[in-house]
Parts: structure tokens; C-alpha cells; sequence
């Protein structure tokens, strides 16, 4: 049997495995909704179910997946593998709010995210919770416009998470210090006082 370099016995394709389990072990995952759909054959019909999974680790990474089966836990199953496969990693103020507001927008899904100050926790409908939960969100205002559909709404969430930036990559953009982006908020609080 070939050793890998690092000396631990171990391929780098086991390596990976391990780590894929250990990524496994930290996610959690959220039904948002089953929905029975039925095909209509010659002999009657036929159903089968739809589900909606997110999938988030609770500090900053979130994805979403559809799955559609014969049986519920087969659905459920086929939609947490992409959802698993699609995480996005979103930036948080202090571990439990957003850096700033967005919008977001897919099909006739609106949505608003709100910032909120400590103690005020999630206040937002249906499909949204799930995913600030997964998410890891403590304190958020959110507001739902237009489709009740949980998929719009889920896309629709998902586009808004996807414009916020921290303050470090906003300044790295600007190839500035993040001191001098949040120092002037900071300079005129002490020339008030």
C-alpha cells in the first residue's frame, strides 16, 4: 500500500472523505415544505412528493434544494444533497445580524432583509425563517412582497443574501483600510461629544 506524503497513512482521497463526513456532522437541515403533486396516467393517478430542504451550519453558510420522489423521505433526501452541494458563505455582523439592508427579487418573490439591534430575533414568515435559522441569524426584520410561494421566496431570499458585503470586502474593493471606511462614523461621534 503507497503512503501519502503527509505521513499519515492516509490517501488524500480518504482525507477528503473524512472531511466530507465532518461537514456533514455540523450542518443541519430544515423542511420548509412537502407538497403531494399527482401525474394523471391512463389507469388513474399517480402521486408523488415535493420538498423543499435548507441546509445551513449555523455560522454563515446556507444552501437550498428541491426534491421530488414517490415517497416523503426519498424527496426529502433527493433535495438535501444539492442543497448540500450549493452552500454560499454570507457575511455577519457579530455572529447574529446582517452588515446592512437588501433586497431581493426572483420571479414575483420580494423580499426585504433588515439589520436589527441585539434581543430583537427573527422576525420574518415561513420559508425566510428556515433559512436565517440554518443560517445562524440571532436578530433580523424580513418582509415578504408579492408570491406566498415558498419557492419564489426561498430563491428570492437567497439572491438578496447574495448582494451583502462586510465592511473588509467593501474596503478591499476600494483598496482601502476598513479603518477608513467605519473611522469617520467613529471621528464625528467623539467631535459631537
Amino acid at each position: 500500500m503507497a503512503r501519502s506524503p503527509g505521513g499519515s497513512g492516509r490517501s488524500p482521497r480518504d482525507r477528503d472523505r473524512g472531511r466530507d463526513r465532518d461537514e456533514d456532522n455540523e450542518l443541519t437541515d430544515k423542511l420548509v415544505t412537502i407538497n403531494r403533486v399527482a401525474k394523471v396516467v391512463k389507469g388513474g393517478r399517480r402521486f408523488a412528493f415535493a420538498a423543499i430542504v435548507v441546509v445551513g451550519d449555523q455560522r454563515g453558510r446556507v444552501g437550498h434544494g428541491a426534491g421530488k420522489a414517490r415517497e416523503v423521505p426519498e424527496a426529502i433526501r433527493k433535495a438535501t444533497e444539492p442543497a448540500k452541494r450549493a452552500l454560499i458563505r454570507v457575511p455577519l455582523r457579530d455572529g447574529r445580524t446582517l452588515h446592512h439592508d437588501v433586497k431581493g427579487r426572483f420571479g414575483a418573490g420580494k423580499v426585504t432583509l433588515r439589520s436589527a439591534p441585539a434581543g430583537t430575533g427573527i422576525i420574518a414568515g415561513g420559508p425566510m425563517r428556515a433559512v436565517f435559522e440554518t443560517l445562524g441569524l440571532k436578530d433580523i426584520v424580513a418582509k415578504s412582497v408579492g408570491t406566498s410561494n415558498p419557492h419564489n421566496m426561498i430563491k428570492a431570499t437567497f439572491k438578496a443574501l447574495e448582494q451583502l458585503n462586510s465592511p473588509r470586502m467593501v474596503a478591499t474593493r476600494r483598496g482601502k483600510k476598513v479603518g477608513d471606511l467605519l473611522g469617520r462614523r467613529d471621528e464625528t461621534v467623539v467631535e459631537a461629544a
